[in-house]
């Protein structure tokens, strides 16, 4: 040590970049692709779970309880050590949701346990671990995922490094604050919460990790990361969002007057990449209604705010409960709202309406019953996971973009239309954009197809053509460029294999069941969907069916 006994030994692995950029540069760019031969049918051995719980410690040790992050690339599973997810031999299979739900996984439990010690020893020290997986196979998201929520830390899936996605991603993670040139991202961070003394806080659910705060206002009836008012926040963005939730508690006997205010208040504090610590105070005032004035309760529902409320407690609870569980308590919640505030003749389902600012909430329940945060068909539990991370940090808007995503109509008619997202959307002579969030995706219907596999946009006498092929194209790319992890985005033809990811989400008003030779396109070019699930008009007769009934 030549009497340099204050240096702490984690300085020979972790050092500024003012020091170390020259040679961590110089590492980079002679790193060549791994040529170790493995035998026939065998994985490689990968200590990913040991590399995780290495980089930790050392960052526990040199920069305890300031902001750092542990990013990890991979693009395979762990197949030794702690953390292990599947075993070298092929023989032995990833795990399926099929799998989970049976018990059937063999190193699943074993995994799980071993993150969610990484993730509280990150969040103890106000760490955060990001995941960049780039494979075709699994790799352990839905074990690690107990780590990255904790921690506030990014998510990414992409089929391989090369991919243009991961690359603006990564750099999206760093983005600058373009006035200061200050990174964006926040660290170290804490979210608090006080209220009156009639409201009790049941939890909130978000990229946190709950802090062992005890307080009077800490209500029984626990909603996500409950039993606390404040919340560790290791890393967060301008756009990320918590939800928090709250019970009225309030004795009979001592009625609270009409229109009393009400107080709600946020403090978060935390720390810029400049080491600046900033406290953001945010007070709410309401007032109280008696519980019989539905107008006035009414008047005041956001629907929307709503249904992100309920989808997030929905894919909380997908931890310890079943799909088809949480499916019938999302269905008699809607039951009991129509109930009590729509409009309505007892047993006469014709008359049932619902309230202006409570219109859309069923069409919002509708989609998110066939989301991808509760059916898990068709997605592998990696894929599970990361769609579920990122409900629970978005905000409310995009929220609403995962559940119910949004679709525009291009045609020769003018500018680009919204339309309902239902199969009656798809026209020959159309281009539809959808925007699913995690998905955009760019449909020709079968006209536009054709004259564009014949080059029409090519010939200088069709320019209103080459125009109109270019503008979902080019808004599918604005749209893919705000976001962080960037979306994929896929172009198809109708009745093209990739025509499917449209399909899956729109609403199967007309189905091979209900077609008239029960097989093909309808007439006028439209779409089928070959499916049993049931229609969005479907769900609401049979939602006012029950919410009238005696």
């Amino acid at each position: 040590m030549g009497g340099a006994a204050d240096v702490k030994p984690t300085r020979r692995f972790i050092a500024p970049v003012s020091e170390c950029e020259f040679t961590l540069q110089s590492v980079l760019e002679e790193v060549t692709l791994d040529e170790e031969k493995r035998e026939r049918g065998k994985r490689p051995q990968r200590a990913l779970g040991a590399a995780i719980g290495i980089a930790t410690g050392l960052l526990a040790e040199s920069h305890a309880s300031q902001g750092g992050r542990v990013l990890v690339f991979t693009s395979g599973p762990c197949t030794m050590g702690p953390g292990t997810v599947v075993g070298t031999d092929m023989g032995e299979n990833l795990r399926s949701h099929q799998d989970l739900e049976k018990n059937a996984s063999k190193h699943y439990k074993e995994a799980c346990k071993y993150y969610n010690a990484i993730g509280i020893r990150l969040a103890t020290n106000s760490h955060t671990l990001d995941v960049f997986a780039c494979s075709l196979d699994q790799v352990g998201l839905a074990e690690m995922k107990i780590a990255v929520d904790q921690t506030g830390g990014v998510m990414f899936l992409a089929e391989q490094f090369r991919a243009e996605t991961f690359r603006q991603s990564l750099a999206k993670l760093f983005a600058r604050d373009p006035k200061n040139g200050a990174l964006e991202m926040r660290f170290n961070g804490t979210f608090s919460v006080f209220c009156t003394p009639q409201v009790m806080v049941c939890g909130a659910i978000g990229p946190i990790s709950a802090l062992a705060v005890k307080s009077q206002r800490i209500s029984e009836n626990e909603i996500g990361l409950g039993q606390t008012t404040s919340w560790r926040m290791c890393s967060f963005t301008p756009s990320t969002t918590i939800a928090v939730y709250y019970e009225v508690v309030n004795q009979h006997s001592n009625p609270i007057p009409h229109g009393q205010p009400f107080f709600l208040q946020f403090c978060t504090r935390y720390k810029l990449s400049d080491g600046t610590i900033r406290l953001r105070v945010t007070t709410i005032a309401r007032r109280w209604v008696e519980s019989s004035s539905a107008p006035e309760i009414v008047g005041g529902f956001d629907q929307e705010a709503c249904a992100v409320l309920m989808a997030r407690i929905a894919t909380f609870r997908t931890e310890n409960e079943e799909s088809f569980d949480l499916l019938r308590w999302l269905d008699r919640t809607l039951i009991r709202v129509g109930s009590k505030f729509g409009e309505y003749q007892r047993d006469a389902p014709d008359s049932f309406r619902m309230p202006p600012t409570m219109s859309i909430y069923p069409q919002f329940m509708f989609h998110l019953r066939r989301s991808q945060f509760l059916q898990t068909a068709n997605n592998s539990p990696d894929e599970t996971a990361f769609y579920r991370i990122m409900l629970t940090r978005e905000t409310v808007t995009t929220s609403l973009v995962m559940i119910q995503p949004t679709l525009l109509s291009y045609s020769f008619n003018g500018a680009p239309q919204p339309v309902l997202l239902d199969v009656s959307a798809i026209t020959p002579d159309t281009i539809l954009l959808l925007d699913s969030y995690f998905l955009i995706v760019v449909h020709r219907g079968s006209t536009i197809a054709g004259w564009h596999r014949e080059g029409y946009q090519d010939q200088p006498e069709h320019e209103a053509f080459r125009a109109l092929l270019a503008s979902p194209v080019r808004d599918a790319q604005a749209l893919a460029a705000e976001r962080c992890p960037t979306p994929r985005l896929v172009e198809c033809n109708q009745g093209g294999s990739q025509a499917r990811f449209l399909l899956a989400k729109l609403n199967p008003s007309a189905t091979h069941n209900t077609s008239a030779n029960g097989y093909g396109a309808q007439q006028g070019g439209g779409e089928y969907i070959f499916t049993d699930d049931i229609s969005l008009s479907v769900f609401l007769e049979h939602l006012s069916k029950l919410a009238v009934s005696s």
